[in-house]
């Protein structure tokens, strides 16, 4: 875990880090080969659940797909989304990061930023856990989107937000919706990895939902790349079998497990 940790800390500046989201095993199996981070993020209510928001989710649905992305990950880091309400007071915190922890095998957590949390994230590194932090516009605490930084005194509270994090412990950081300007002051002052989604290239690095990317979602902001269109390919592809056991194309001879 710490070996990890230590090799995201020494890209700071050298290499762009490279994050992406999953939620199983077989997605996490091909992230692992080429991202820096895997995150098990509660982005799993909007995208696999349907749900509004992030709210409802709770530690036990955190954890169950947790174990099934363990099992495909071997060289990223893997860090699991403290869902919220799991984490309002230290003792909760340090409660249930544990048990994400010991049951998932994940080698960090990520808290979002309510501007107030520093002694939590403080109180779970004491407890060697690694924590991620996560400031801009934070899911489980802001129900309207707005990007962050565009004056003098919201990148003033930025930066104050971001230094606290840094000084609780936390190893990295997520820079969400933030503008460049003010995404590229704070990856300067800070000693720790930044990581950014739709706040610039000046981040030490990037981080998607993968589901957007491929196309699956159907949630597709200006930040967001789509480099493929899964859907379309899936549907094709269901088409076809459906049209072939329709017209007793499938299954073969070939296709039978004990011969004709």
């Amino acid at each position: 875990m710490l070996k990890k940790i230590k090799k995201i800390l020494l890209k700071k500046n050298k290499k762009k880090l490279v994050c992406l989201t999953a939620y199983s095993r077989n997605f996490a199996k091909v992230l692992d080969k080429h991202c820096d981070i895997i995150l098990v993020g509660d982005s799993l209510a909007n995208v696999l659940y349907g749900m509004r928001n992030t709210h409802k989710l709770s530690v036990n649905n955190m954890i169950q797909h947790s174990i099934s992305v363990r099992q495909g990950v071997k060289k990223a880091l893997m860090v699991v989304d403290m869902p919220k309400g799991s984490y309002a007071t230290p003792k909760q915190a340090k409660k249930n990061a544990k048990i994400i922890l010991k049951k998932t095998k994940c080698d960090a957590i990520k808290i979002e930023s309510n501007n107030k949390n520093f002694k939590i994230i403080k109180e779970i590194v004491e407890a060697k856990i690694p924590v991620m932090g996560h400031i801009g516009f934070t899911p489980q605490f802001k129900n309207k989107f707005k990007v962050e930084g565009k004056n003098n005194l919201e990148t003033k509270k930025l930066i104050q937000e971001s230094l606290l994090i840094q000084k609780a412990g936390a190893f990295s950081i997520v820079l969400e919706c933030i503008t460049p300007v003010t995404a590229k002051i704070i990856t300067k002052l800070l000693k720790i990895p930044t990581i950014g989604i739709g706040s610039s290239s000046y981040c030490d690095g990037q981080i998607l939902v993968t589901d957007d990317i491929l196309g699956l979602s159907g949630f597709y902001p200006k930040f967001v790349k789509k480099y493929v269109n899964l859907n379309t390919v899936i549907e094709k592809a269901v088409k076809k079998y459906s049209k072939e056991v329709k017209n007793r194309q499938f299954p073969q001879n070939k296709n039978f497990l004990y011969g004709k």
